[in-house]
């Protein structure tokens, strides 16, 4: 079986969420400091001094600049991040599902659980009704996608339909 995730990839994973969710602390860290340093600033001027309405401004303006960086930091970069350490953590606790199944065609790129996959459609055959029904297999879009061939029976292991591992088998009929 050739195993697509390991658990260094968890921990690389994890040290990465801790870096970007650092350099979130730090950003914070420096904005509040001038914050704070614009407030005291304020309170220390007389009344009515011409330098307060740009010391409101300054303000204003770090505000702005620490907004335009946080939305898109953590709405972005952060939440793929994080998404991706669930996924992997999903992995490693949750329930495994074996399968033996042909191979029949790729679909496009998706977005499962906030992670970018490849799509890989297998038929699957449905017990009750005798026909033959397409189950999609999620590969993770920054794995290399395995070498399907169309009609080719795949021996593989998923968990909440992410491939974990594979193998490839000839048809025997």
């Amino acid at each position: 079986m050739i195993k697509l995730y390991s658990d260094a990839d968890y921990w690389d994973a994890v040290l990465q969420r801790r870096k970007i969710l650092a350099v979130f602390v730090a950003v914070t860290a420096l904005f509040c400091a001038v914050l704070i340093g614009f407030i005291v600033w304020y309170l220390l001027l007389p009344y009515h001094d011409p330098a307060a309405p740009w010391i409101i401004a300054g303000t204003s303006v770090a505000t702005a600049c620490y907004m335009f960086f946080s939305f898109p930091f953590m709405g972005i970069k952060f939440k793929r991040s994080n998404a991706y350490c669930k996924m992997l953590k999903f992995i490693s606790v949750g329930l495994k599902e074996y399968a033996f199944l042909p191979f029949l065609e790729i679909d496009d790129w998706t977005t499962h659980d906030g992670v970018d996959v490849n799509v890989a459609v297998f038929a699957i055959r449905n017990v009750k009704r005798e026909e033959e029904m397409r189950r999609r297999i999620f590969i993770d879009g920054e794995k290399d996608f395995p070498d399907f061939k169309e009609g080719e029976h795949v021996r593989m292991i998923s968990q909440g339909n992410l491939l974990i591992e594979y193998e490839l088998a000839e048809r025997s009929e």
